[in-house]
């Protein structure tokens, strides 16, 4: 018997798990060690507070000169509705590792013949972002209460700004380029394509807006910083893209 064949999936195996078990944790190992690397990495970035409130306060007079200084006016629509506050800061929350995690296996499991191209966009667009951060600490505009931005997640539960594993785990002043707007539109658009109900496409669809919109108005992101995530999720796309037609090219 050769080893292909001893180590092939079963078939009832190959109903749950499209490559076995081996891969699938495999494929657990490798997110979540990029995970562990990638938080490492974030958290001891520049975190060089002086230069990070100065380029804050760039992005605060470009957005001033342009008139397009309206995430204030965002913060006040949420804080007028408490349910929208509640769900934009769950969004919050749990757009970048919950619902990433989620889309991932889901795809792994539906869709495995895209999932190692969708798995290396976000890690590309992650890894992009953090030189970002390191080249241009900037602070987000809950830190600019002067400016009548206010940090609505500082009064959400006891899971907040302040909370201990939040802080070692996160870089402060890692606003520019917005990832979790980068990831929200790579997700969105990856299950939009994959999922075939109508109202499930129009759903993705949707949700990097709402992504954009939820850490604009919760006082994490200024406007600027989720073009630049955008910029960042279009970069990576094209790198992957580059790749793989010079494969084809040398094939």
């Amino acid at each position: 018997m050769s080893s292909a064949t001893a180590t092939a999936p079963a078939p009832e195996e190959r109903r749950l798990l499209p490559r076995g078990w081996g891969d699938l944790l495999l494929q657990i190992a490798i997110w979540f060690g990029f995970l562990a690397a990638y938080q490492v990495a974030r958290g001891v970035a520049d975190r060089n507070a002086a230069a990070a409130f100065e380029n804050g306060l760039k992005v605060i007079d470009l957005e001033s000169r342009a008139n397009a200084l309206f995430e204030r006016s965002l913060q006040g629509l949420v804080e007028s509705w408490d349910l929208l506050a509640v769900a934009t800061s769950w969004t919050y929350w749990l757009s970048q590792f919950t619902v990433l995690g989620l889309a991932l296996l889901w795809v792994y499991l539906r869709h495995n013949d895209v999932f190692a191209r969708f798995r290396n966009l976000i890690m590309l667009a992650n890894v992009i972002g953090l030189t970002g951060y390191v080249l241009l600490p900037t602070a987000p505009p809950r830190m600019f209460p002067d400016f009548g931005f206010v940090d609505t997640l500082a009064s959400f539960a006891s899971l907040n700004h302040g909370s201990g594993l939040v802080q070692l785990a996160s870089n402060p002043y890692a606003a520019m380029p917005s990832l979790h707007s980068a990831d929200a539109l790579i997700v969105g658009l990856t299950m939009a394509l994959l999922v075939r109900r109508r109202w499930a496409k129009l759903a993705w669809l949707a949700w990097a807006p709402w992504v954009w919109f939820s850490v604009m108005a919760t006082g994490n992101h200024f406007w600027l910083d989720i073009a630049a995530g955008l910029l960042v999720a279009l970069a990576a796309a094209l790198v992957l893209e580059r790749r793989t037609l010079l494969r084809r090219r040398t094939a």
